[in-house]
């Protein structure tokens, strides 16, 4: 068999985002607020690109760049930096780059965003995808044309859909799951679009729909449901100091499609999937707080340490998260860079 030519594609936007951290709280008309920390980096889709592409997973991202100074960054980021590949996606003039500045308050956030329609049409980007193993699509709008391709090629769809500010949480997006082979929401999402009040509830209804579904419950953990194998799980949370949660969602996505392609259990899938995303949220940065390998690497030497040391807790962890061991690179692994509070210059770069 022909070994595809991506691991994983999407398609969407790219944020220039800020992020200001270690708020007290919002601002309210009239006041001013310093911020503790902050961090510039790509997000939107770039999130997820990142965070697949740190985990080895060969990226491929459709996306549309300006050609101002953020767009430059933005673009050099994500191609040099973080080795995603942007063969799919486009530079155009005069196009102002769309701008997110997000506030971490109280391990939540807020954000603020000014953009302007691209000037590409998406069809133009992606109206014949690469092969690829899987893809990534975002529901609740109309489809991407390119998935419908990608079905017919047998390419693994994952997807999420974001909150609905009409509340009205149509039934198009139930239509659409239909199309996926794993389905990810958070449990507000779920219960909002299945019209039920209970997380396994909403979950058990969209297993008749979708193949997988994996529904997040923040601090509670999360369920799971892999109607192919038969599994059912539920995987509690990471105890965490979290600074910054944006993107922790892609980056659960993006941990569970590499495990999903490794052809691990639920339980692991879910298990990898929640730590990459708890390691993601203690650092500034969003795209740029993804873990990578060695973090992973890192992070199991400690409750190594801690467990040899007599804690329990460690132990139990150490259990539940031996299987990391095994899935490690052999080869040294790329280090991976952190959310800078400004623009690089190209010389530092």
């Amino acid at each position: 068999m022909t070994e595809p030519d991506f691991d994983v594609i999407m398609q969407g936007t790219v944020f220039f985002d800020i992020v200001l951290t270690g708020l007290p709280a919002l601002p309210s008309n009239g006041t001013e607020l310093l911020a503790e920390g902050m961090g510039s980096c790509p997000g939107g889709i770039a999130n997820l690109a990142v965070a697949a592409s740190r985990l080895g997973l060969r990226t491929g991202l459709a996306a549309t760049f300006g050609d101002d100074v953020y767009g430059d960054f933005l673009w050099r980021t994500l191609s040099e930096q973080e080795g995603v590949d942007l063969s799919m996606s486009r530079r155009v003039a005069n196009w102002h780059s769309p701008v997110t500045v997000s506030l971490a308050v109280h391990r939540d956030r807020a954000m603020v965003t000014h953009s302007h329609e691209s000037p590409v049409p998406s069809l133009e980007l992606l109206s014949d995808p690469p092969s690829a193993a899987a893809g990534v699509v975002h529901l609740g709008g109309d489809i991407e044309p390119w998935v419908n391709a990608a079905n017919a090629h047998g390419m693994l769809l994952f997807g999420d859909v974001g909150w609905d500010p009409t509340q009205q949480w149509s039934s198009v997006v139930l239509e659409q799951v239909r199309q996926l082979h794993a389905f990810l929401p958070n449990s507000a999402e779920a219960m909002a679009y299945t019209r039920t009040d209970d997380p396994r509830a909403a979950l058990k209804s969209l297993a008749d729909t979708v193949p997988v579904v994996i529904v997040t419950c923040g601090g509670q953990g999360s369920i799971g449901v892999d109607s192919i194998t038969g599994e059912e799980e539920w995987v509690p949370s990471l105890p965490v100091n979290a600074v910054d949660a944006t993107g922790a969602g892609d980056v659960f996505a993006a941990s569970f499609v590499l495990s999903t392609l490794r052809g691990w259990p639920l339980r692991q899938r879910m298990c990898f999937a929640y730590l990459c995303a708890a390691l993601s949220v203690q650092q500034v940065g969003v795209s740029l707080a993804a873990p990578g390998w060695g973090d992973l690497a890192d992070w199991l030497n400690s409750i190594e340490a801690q467990a040899a040391q007599g804690s329990p807790a460690a132990a139990r962890l150490l259990a539940e998260y031996a299987f990391i061991a095994e899935a490690l690179p052999d080869a040294p692994v790329r280090a991976v860079r952190r959310a800078s509070a400004t623009i690089a210059r190209t010389s530092d770069a």
